[in-house]
C-alpha cells in the first residue's frame, strides 16, 4: 500500500536524510560526499515534508518551504521579477527536495506526491509553487505541470532549471488528472447514487406548473409518512434556515421556554434563539451525556414554560438524545416541543406526531443532495407579518408554493425517499451501525458516547493525534475539521455514504498500517 503523510518523527527526519543524500549527493553530484551517508537540508528546520510510503518504507518526499528568501532567489534574485503573470495573483512558495527512491520509481508515487503537495499548497493558501528541478527529468516536471521560467542553474554535473507550478497548471497536466479514489465518512454532502444524479440532468420544471404542483405533494405525503407528522413544509435552504423558520414561530408565541444543550448543535440552537430575542433558561448538559429527564420534569412541572427547544440527533458527539420521553413529559405539561431532527431524520425509524415542530433536510442520512430543508408541523401554521417572508412557513401552508424551487432537487429526494417505503434504507444504515460497533470493539477504540445511532460515531484520537490529516492525505475523508471537533479533539466518521462498506475496509487496512508503522 502507498499512502502519504507529514513527516514529523526522527525516524522520519532521518530516512529524509538518507534518500537526500543518495538523490543530491551519490545520483545527482550537487553536494561533497560525507561518510555519515546522510545530508541535512541546510532549511530543514523550516521545511514541511510531504512523504509517500510503501506500508513501511519511504518511497519519495518532497519539501515545502514558505520563508523567504528561497534558494531561487539566491541564484537569480527576487523570483518574482521572472515569473509569468498568472503565478503572480497570489503568494508563492517553493518546493524542494523532489526525490524517490530507485526501488519505487513509477508513476503512483510520483503523481501521490504531486497530489499530496498540491492540496498542501492550495489548502495553505499559496496561489504558486517554485522549484530548482534537474534537467534529467523535465519529462517528468512536464508532467506535474512545472513550466520553466528562466534558464538552467547550476554545474554541469548538476544543471537545474527553474519552474513555477499553479493549480490551474496542475490540475491540466498529466498527474493532475490523476486523481485517487477519495473515500468521505463526512455526515454530509452525500455522494450521490447514479440513480440520483440522473435527477439533476433532467429539463427543469417550473414550479408554477401542475406537474411540480402534484410531485411536490407526493414528497410531501413520502414525509408525512415516514415522520408521522400532519404537515410538512419545505425550503429551498439549509438546515440552518430550518431551525430559524422553526425559532421563528416561537418567537410570535412570545412566551418563556427552555432550551437543552448537550452538543455543539444543541448550543447553536440556543444561539439561534438568542437572536431571535426570545425568552428562555438553559438546561445545559456535558457533552456526550443525556438529558436528565427528571430535572427536565420538574423544571417543566413548575408551569412556567411554554416551549422547549432540543436537538434529537447531536451530530457533534455523535448521541441520540431522549425525544420519546420528552414528548411524553412535554404532553403531561401542556409544553410545545420543536426538535432539530436534521442529522436523526431518515437514519433511524421514529415518530414526530407527538411534537409542535420538528427540522430536517435532504442532504443527511436521506441520502441526496444538499439544499432542501423541512419544517414538520402538527397544526396548520398561518403566515405572519411578524416573520420575514424567506422564513415565514405559514405561506407554504395547503401546498402553497410561494417561492422559486428546483424541480430537479424535488425529484432527487421524490427518489430517495423511495427507499423508505419499504424500510431499506433504515435496514441498511441499522446494519452499519451494528457493523461498525463490532469493529470498534475489535480495534479496542472507545466511542465518546454510549447511545449512538446509525449515522455518526466519534471518538478522541489521543495515541495518534495527526491520524486523521494523515488518513486525508492517503484519501480518507474523515470528519475532524470542523471547530467544535477540533477544541475537543474529536474526529467522526459517518457511515451514510453510498460506499460506506468499501471504504471503511480501505480504512482499516490503512489504519492497521498506520498503527504498525507508529509501532516500530
Amino acid at each position: 500500500m502507498y499512502w502519504c503523510k507529514i513527516a514529523r518523527t526522527e525516524k522520519e527526519f532521518e530516512a529524509i536524510a538518507r534518500l537526500n543524500y543518495e538523490t543530491f549527493v551519490e545520483e545527482i553530484p550537487q553536494h561533497e560526499p560525507d561518510p555519515s551517508g546522510m545530508r541535512v537540508d541546510e532549511f530543514h528546520l523550516e521545511n514541511v515534508y510531504v512523504i509517500v510510503l510503501k506500508d513501511q518504507e519511504l518511497a519519495g518526499m518532497v519539501a515545502f518551504r514558505a520563508e523567504r528568501p528561497f534558494s531561487l532567489d539566491k541564484k537569480l534574485g527576487p523570483v518574482e521579477a521572472l515569473l509569468p503573470k498568472d503565478a503572480m495573483q497570489g503568494k508563492i512558495c517553493e518546493i524542494r527536495l523532489l526525490a524517490v527512491d530507485k526501488a519505487h520509481r513509477n508513476g503512483r508515487v510520483f503523481y501521490h506526491l504531486a497530489r499530496s503537495l498540491s492540496d498542501y499548497v492550495y489548502e495553505s493558501g499559496y496561489w504558486a509553487a517554485i522549484i530548482s528541478g534537474t534537467v534529467l527529468e523535465q519529462k517528468l516536471y512536464n508532467q506535474l505541470g512545472f513550466e520553466p521560467f528562466a534558464e538552467p542553474v547550476g554545474t554541469e554535473e548538476a544543471k537545474f532549471v527553474p519552474m513555477v507550478l499553479t493549480r490551474e497548471r496542475f490540475d491540466k497536466s498529466v498527474a493532475g488528472k490523476f486523481k485517487p479514489k477519495q473515500y468521505s465518512f463526512y455526515p454530509g454532502p452525500v455522494q450521490q447514487s447514479e440513480r440520483i444524479q440522473r435527477a439533476f440532468l433532467e429539463k427543469p420544471i417550473s414550479h408554477r406548473t401542475y406537474e411540480f404542483k402534484v410531485m411536490l405533494e407526493r414528497v410531501q405525503k413520502q414525509l408525512t409518512t415516514i415522520s408521522g407528522a400532519k404537515y410538512v413544509h419545505l425550503l429551498v435552504g439549509s438546515g440552518t434556515l430550518a431551525n430559524d423558520s422553526m425559532i421563528a414561530q416561537l418567537h410570535n408565541i412570545g412566551e418563556q421556554g427552555i432550551v437543552l444543550t448537550n452538543g455543539a448543535f444543541g448550543e447553536r440552537l440556543e444561539r439561534q434563539a438568542r437572536r431571535w430575542r426570545l425568552s428562555y433558561d438553559i438546561h445545559e448538559c456535558e457533552w456526550g451525556t443525556r438529558f436528565d429527564l427528571g430535572r427536565v420534569e420538574q423544571t417543566l412541572a413548575t408551569g412556567n414554560y411554554r416551549w422547549l427547544l432540543m436537538t434529537h440527533g447531536e451530530t457533534s458527539t455523535g448521541m441520540l438524545n431522549q425525544l420519546e420521553e420528552i414528548v411524553e413529559i412535554c404532553k403531561r405539561y401542556n409544553v410545545l416541543l420543536c426538535v432539530d431532527c436534521i442529522s436523526s431524520f431518515g437514519a433511524l425509524p421514529f415518530r414526530l406526531d407527538g411534537v409542535f415542530l420538528a427540522t430536517s433536510v435532504s442532504g443527511k442520512a436521506i441520502g441526496t443532495m444538499s439544499g432542501l430543508a423541512f419544517v414538520f408541523a402538527n397544526e396548520e401554521i398561518q403566515p405572519s407579518n411578524q416573520i420575514p417572508t424567506y422564513l415565514d412557513i405559514g405561506l407554504t401552508t395547503n401546498t402553497n408554493i410561494p417561492h422559486t424551487m428546483p424541480s430537479q432537487f424535488i425529484h432527487s429526494l421524490e427518489l430517495a425517499l423511495m427507499s423508505y417505503e419499504d424500510g431499506t434504507r433504515f435496514e441498511l444504515l441499522k446494519k452499519r451501525m451494528h457493523f461498525i460497533e463490532e469493529e470498534l470493539v475489535k480495534h479496542q477504540i472507545d466511542l465518546f458516547t454510549d447511545h449512538n445511532y446509525p449515522m455518526i460515531f466519534t471518538w478522541q484520537e489521543n495515541d495518534f493525534p495527526y491520524l486523521a490529516e494523515d488518513a486525508r492525505m492517503s484519501g480518507f475523508n474523515l470528519h475532524y475539521r470542523s471547530d467544535y471537533l477540533v477544541e475537543k479533539g474529536l474526529l467522526q466518521i459517518s457511515c451514510i455514504q453510498p460506499d460506506f462498506e468499501v471504504a471503511w475496509t480501505k480504512f482499516m487496512e490503512w489504519r492497521n498500517n498506520y498503527l504498525a508503522y507508529h509501532a516500530e
